[in-house]
């Protein structure tokens, strides 16, 4: 093209709205950069394909999409093993052991989930699986422990530079020239005081554990009928499904059988070592942070050695066959997978759209109108809108990033502030929306219905966006 026009904005609706419509990131990305090609080459069907394989191969060829997939596999691997020796199930059974009452039993969860900052997989499904029989001894909803599970998962992980998003989104940073190579974490950094909605997120859910803040809306039903025990399904509008058979636990009524998302995961967690010993979990993640730490920050480098010496450290105990630890390393690669694919995605997807020279077409007309004041706020509600909409956190900040930083430079917004935004939306997408992976997965490691977790939460998550919103304003 040779000039910015408005057709440029198809590929974006295209994009949203397949993601809407199949909640499928991926694909939606892959749909949109064949639209965008369609428009460049609407009758010369060799040329799009030609450029399509050209696009493709070049983002495969990136030096920070190569990096990306390593660290973010070696993450998954990781993680498998911790899951697999039963260590991240003896790390929160010890944990649990300084709960003695409702409070404290709450209190400990929050703690827990900020403790295991890593990865948010990690932490929905380890923090859940350990507390929730404490839980359940001082009738505290299944609801309830999902809310803190959940609202420690994504939030923690987001404002703590050693998790698998601060990697992604650093990558990210970096690919779209907002960071130069290797200073993405760097810039993620600075970034985080201005990650308003994970900030009150947490802060929120502190203050519901310690019960400073009392129980409200759907949530305040679901905690009377555990307290009550009242069987749950006896609440629809908690949004309880009733199911055909369930199991008593602790004065409160638990449904059996229902079924989330078929996660990998989750089934290794299932099949893990109940027995595991501590420090087959403690160990690889002060390594993992005391490596990374010491190299300067990099991450690759440190989760390498980490992964070479928790190897070595597993065999010592003989916990498990050579071969089997590679297997269960390759389960862990696989599970991030889903992540690897839709950032190449994205980036395929970007390169079409600078061919229709999108970003330009978005600055020039939004500029006149577009303030540093206003920028972050209207990022942050547009993306956070987009987010919850897709339960796509990763796939929607990797498709707006191209557009929305370019702006962000033309209109002399403050940038940290404006990544801040972006991640705020993000996360509350990864917390609110009911069919994120987070969501599913903080659901599945408590034992709650997910539409009851999802409703019940929800409250919760739309004060802490209405705060952020109007924090995004005041500080511009």
């Amino acid at each position: 093209m040779d000039s910015p026009s408005a057709i440029s904005l198809i590929p974006p609706v295209v994009v949203m709205a397949v993601a809407i419509w199949l909640k499928r990131p991926i694909l939606s990305l892959v749909v949109g950069a064949v639209a965008g090609l369609l428009m460049l080459f609407p009758t010369q069907p060799f040329e799009l394909l030609n450029t399509f394989a050209e696009i493709s191969t070049s983002v495969m060829q990136d030096e920070t999409i190569g990096w990306l997939i390593l660290v973010c596999g070696g993450f998954g691997s990781l993680i498998g093993l911790l899951i697999h020796t039963g260590g991240a199930v003896a790390f929160g059974r010890s944990a649990s052991k300084l709960a003695t009452g409702p409070r404290s039993s709450m209190f400990m969860t929050f703690v827990l989930g900020c403790i295991i900052f890593i990865d948010d997989y990690l932490n929905a499904l380890s923090v859940g699986e350990a507390m929730k029989r404490v839980t359940d001894k001082y009738k505290i909803s299944r609801q309830m422990l999902a809310y803190i599970v959940d609202s420690t998962a994504a939030p923690i992980c987001v404002i703590i530079p050693i998790s698998t998003w601060a990697i992604f989104f650093g990558g990210l940073l970096e690919n779209n020239k907002v960071a130069e190579a290797g200073q993405g974490v760097d810039v993620y950094i600075q970034a985080i005081p201005y990650m308003l909605y994970p900030w009150l997120a947490v802060l929120m859910v502190m203050l519901v554990t310690l019960k400073i803040m009392p129980a409200i809306g759907p949530m305040k039903k679901a905690e009377l009928a555990a307290q009550n025990g009242t069987p749950m399904d006896m609440l629809p509008d908690v949004g309880v499904e009733a199911s055909a058979s369930h199991h008593h636990v602790q004065g409160q009524t638990v449904p059996a059988g229902d079924q989330y998302a078929v996660h990998s995961m989750e089934q290794e967690f299932e099949e893990s070592n109940k027995h595991g010993k501590l420090r087959n979990f403690v160990v690889p993640m002060l390594m993992l942070i005391g490596f990374t730490i010491y190299f300067d920050i990099d991450v690759l480098k440190g989760l390498i050695v980490t992964l070479v010496l928790t190897l070595a450290f597993y065999a010592y105990q003989r916990l498990m066959p050579l071969g089997e630890m590679m297997e269960v390393m390759m389960n862990g690669f696989k599970t991030m997978l889903p992540a690897i694919c839709t950032v190449i995605a994205a980036f395929v997807f970007k390169d079409v759209c600078d061919k229709l020279l999108l970003p330009q077409y978005v600055i020039e007309n939004l500029t006149p109108y577009m303030t540093a004041q206003m920028l972050p706020a209207i990022v942050f509600l547009a993306m956070a809108i987009l987010s919850f909409a897709t339960g796509s956190s990763w796939g929607i900040f990797a498709v707006s990033i191209p557009i929305v930083m370019p702006l962000a430079y033309a209109v002399e917004a403050d940038i940290p502030l404006v990544i801040g935004a972006l991640l705020s939306a993000s996360s509350f997408g990864s917390q609110a929306c009911f069919y994120s992976d987070s969501t599913v997965l903080a659901a599945q490691g408590s034992g709650c219905n997910l539409v009851s977790h999802a409703v019940t939460q929800l409250p919760y998550c739309l004060i802490a966006a209405s705060l952020a919103f109007v924090g995004f304003i005041l500080i511009a």
